[in-house]
């Protein structure tokens, strides 16, 4: 895992736990619609549907994204859970 992966890893992990972190395509789409999320974090091989809704969404809403450098059964691992995680969305980033 390259530096910038792992600086990823460890600051999700802190939003995790000191945040408010929502996990799952339609849950962050939502968020991102709604104009909650701060960030929203998309794992390299997310869906391309699911790519171009969050980017038009996030693009009016002004809400910044990261295309992280991990699949989403690694995303999934690197964040404590034992799914796969396309894509997630940032609430509250608590000490991140």
């Amino acid at each position: 895992m390259s530096k910038a992966s792992s600086d990823l890893v460890k600051e999700l992990r802190i939003a995790i736990r000191t945040g408010q972190v929502v996990i799952g395509s339609r849950r962050t789409v939502k968020m991102v619609l709604l104009g909650k999320a701060k960030l929203v974090v998309i794992a390299s091989n997310a869906p391309p549907e699911l790519r171009e809704d969050i980017y038009r969404y996030a693009k009016l809403s002004n809400i910044k994204v990261i295309e992280a450098p991990l699949t989403n059964t690694e995303l999934g691992a690197a964040i404590g859970k034992p799914f796969s995680v396309a894509s997630l969305a940032i609430i509250d980033p608590g000490e991140s």
